[in-house]
């Protein structure tokens, strides 16, 4: 099985990242299951988050926009 990541949407205070999986037979790619998607915002918990859950080379892509500074402020509810 092969997890396939994909950055669909990217801006400096967010991102959407799309994972889907596929099951490879004989060269053909089969999805299994519905893609799954997860948004992150970039505040400290959004990249801490970020970096526990996405791996490289995506994490440092996104990370290459975001910058060094949280722009989006953690809310505690």
């Amino acid at each position: 099985m092969e997890i396939k990541t994909i950055i669909e949407y990217l801006n400096e205070e967010s991102v959407s990242i799309v994972k889907k999986k596929y099951l490879i037979d004989e060269g053909k790619e089969y999805l299994i299951g519905e893609p799954h998607r997860t948004s992150y915002v970039n505040s400290t918990i959004g990249r801490s988050l970020l970096q526990q859950e996405v791996p490289e080379p995506y994490y440092s892509s996104i990370m290459s926009v975001w910058g060094d500074t949280p722009l989006v402020e953690d809310f505690s509810t």
